[in-house]
Order: structure tokens, then sequence, then C-alpha cells
């Protein structure tokens, strides 16, 4: 009989399980044990995140902004993936520290030793499955949550109508540094800001409230005030609409003005791809927030520019949680004698979360200030929760 389409499902599925059946009896044992509380922490906390974050808002905007219920749960859909993310490094907390206080309050681990069996050695499936859930929350985070955040503003806006959030973006601010043109033929006038783009908004492709400021000459200033301006793909140019320019002649202190329909002006489009940048990290893949930074600097924004370059190592340290909480949660439960109910674990997960979040934020906050580097700003939490981490693995192997 030929085979159906299930037969490589079928085969991939045996494979797993021979895999599975060469792990050591004892990991085996405890992947299984962690196994329940994980799913348990990940469910619970997925639902208390998302009641308090989106549920609670998208029920007011039902009953107060008319909301549709079809668009309510679309947005709910797309938001959960961002939930999950943070559920996965409090749900690994919850289930090493549950699993393994209950095997040692039942004297399991106790057991375990008398047969010499190190703690650490008891610790290294927790360790391995919070290194997979590292991995899961990196991909999470950078392939899925940033589409479905997109796809939930787009959703919610275009529900409520208003325009798309994609589209749009306010006081977009360009500068542009490079040679200025002396004033004598073979002179020197050296380099500096040689044009500056401000636009009051950005909306569906087109700035309006347009102003450019041109210091490109040492003997000219030109200013171009325009109520649109759009970028033209086919001569590289902005198109300048219904605006008045202004020619300064700083040598004879002479202004000569005029108004304009269409006025074209030969500049980069990257105004437009800075109005175009979500304002919030959350909407960017790593690869977007680095293209975003590169932006940024060009556009002689460095206080953003510096929040992003966080922000990006902060989308490499979030993960790595999972391996804290790891390591934290089954260096106490491991401790002989340890017993710990769900519910005392499910609070001293929110205690633990609380404090290390609380950590974060105060060390993100001190590198968008530039007080530190960008990634110890990202990296010292985790590194200072490893480090915790171990001291008490180690008191927990006296």
């Amino acid at each position: 009989m030929a085979p159906t389409w299930t037969e490589p499902l079928r085969r991939q599925s045996q494979k797993l399980q021979r895999q599975w059946r060469t792990l050591p009896l004892l990991d085996r044992w405890l992947f299984a044990e962690m196994l329940g509380p994980l799913l348990f922490g990940i469910a619970a906390f997925t639902a208390v995140s998302l009641s308090v974050g989106v549920v609670f808002e998208l029920v007011r905007k039902v009953a107060e902004a008319g909301l549709p219920l079809w668009a309510a749960g679309k947005v709910l859909a797309l938001r959960m993936p961002g939930f999950l993310v943070l559920s996965f490094p409090m749900a690994t907390l919850m289930a090493t520290l549950l699993a393994f206080s209950r095997l040692s309050g039942s004297s399991e681990l106790t057991a375990l030793r008398s047969i010499g069996v190190k703690t650490w050695r008891m610790v290294v499936p927790a360790l391995v499955l919070a290194a997979l859930m590292t991995l899961l929350t990196f991909v999470f985070n950078d392939v899925i949550v940033p589409s479905a955040n997109y796809s939930a503003s787009n959703v919610l806006d275009s529900a409520l109508g208003r325009a798309l959030s994609a589209q749009t973006g306010k006081n977009v601010v360009y500068s542009r540094f490079g040679r200025i043109t002396p004033k004598e033929p073979g002179g020197n006038a050296g380099e500096g800001l040689t044009q500056l783009f401000y636009a009051k908004e950005f909306k569906n492709g087109e700035m309006q409230g347009v102003t450019l400021l041109d210091f490109s000459r040492e003997d000219q200033q030109q200013v171009l005030t325009a109520n649109t301006a759009v970028w033209d793909e086919n001569r590289a140019m902005w198109e300048f609409r219904n605006g008045r320019i202004l020619n300064i002649d700083a040598a004879n202190n002479f202004t000569t003005s005029a108004n304009y329909t269409s006025y074209y002006y030969p500049f980069t489009r990257a105004p437009q791809d800075v109005g175009m940048l979500p304002s919030d990290a959350a909407q960017m893949t790593v690869a977007q927030a680095r293209r975003a930074e590169a932006l940024l600097v060009q556009a002689g924004d460095q206080k953003e520019a510096r929040r992003l370059r966080v922000r990006i190592q902060e989308k490499f340290a979030f993960p790595a949680i999972c391996l804290v909480f790891g390591l934290i949660g089954s260096s106490l439960g491991v401790r002989p004698n340890s017993r710990t109910s769900r519910s005392q674990g499910f609070g001293i997960s929110v205690l633990l979360i609380f404090g290390y979040y609380l950590m974060s934020f105060i060390f993100s906050s001190l590198g968008i200030k530039g007080t530190l580097y960008p990634f110890f700003a990202a990296w010292l939490p985790v590194l200072i929760g490893l480090g915790g981490g171990l001291v008490l693995l180690r008191k927990a192997s006296r």
C-alpha cells in the first residue's frame, strides 16, 4: 500500500520517540516532572497578563468606541504571542521551583543523593529545559511577536476608522552632514550640517507641514516651506507642493523669496524611512531595529539611537532570563526538605520576577541616559541573576 500523507509525520514521531528513549532515565524523569508545572505556569501567567494588559482595554473600546467584537477577538489573538513571550521566563521559574520542591519534600532527591547523584547533576535537566525555553523565547520575540503586534495595531486602527499606524509618524526630523561649498572656488569651508528636514506629520505616504533648511553653501542659506512633500521615486527627489522658498545671501545681507505650487529638491528619501519607523521597538525584528538605529544616527537623533541600541541588546538578553530563572528556581527547589505548594510557588515566582524586572528597568534607564553602555545595560541583570543562581546552587549542594 502506498504511504499516506501522514506517513512522514508518523516516521518523524517514531524518530523523536527513539531519541527520547536514548536520554538517561534520570533526565527523562525530571523532564516529565517539570512539564506539568511549566504548562500550568504558561497558561496562568498568560491569562493574568492578557487580562491586565489587553482584555480590559478591549472591553472598554467595545463599550465606548464601538469596536466590533470580531476585531476585538482578532486583536486579542494577535496580541497573545507577545504575552506568551512574557510568560515563558515566569513559567520556567515556576516549573523548576515547584518540580524540585515537590521531589525534595517527598525525599526523592535525598534518595538520589544517597546513591551518589550530585546536586548539580540533578539541576542539569532544568538548565537544558531553560535553554530550550530561551531559544523558543528568542524565536517568538524576533519572528512572531513583531509581525503580530504590527498586525494587531493595524486591525485596531482600521476597525476604529483611524489611519494605519505603519503609515504615520509625527515630528519627523532628519539632518544630513557633509561638505559645505565654500564662498570662493578652491576654498575650504570644511564639513558640517548641510540640510535639516522637518515635517509635522507623515501620513499616507505624504509629509505634511514641511520645513527644510539648506546650509550646504557657505555664502547662501535656503529655507523651503511646503504644505506637503512627496518622495518621487523615479526622479529620486522630493516634490514640495504649495509652499514658499526663501534665499538668504549672508555676504550681501540680501534675501529673495517666491511662492510655488511644485518644487523638486534633490535629497535622500531617508526622512520618509524615518517617518515610517514603528514607534515601539516591540514591533521590530532585530534586523529592522538595526536599520532603524542606522537611520536615527544619520538623522542626528543620538538619544533615540542610544535608546534603540539598548532595546536591540535587550532583544538578545531578554530570552536569557529563562536560563536565569531556571537556575534560580531549581537551586531553590533542590534544597533538602524544601516544600513549596503551587500557590506558594506562584507567589515566590511573582516576587522574584518583580525584583528582576525592577532591576532590569533601572539598568535599562541608565543605558538610555548614557550612564551605561547599551550592552551592560541589557546584560548586567542577566549576569547578576546567573551569579545569584550559582550562589544558591552552591549552598544547596552543601
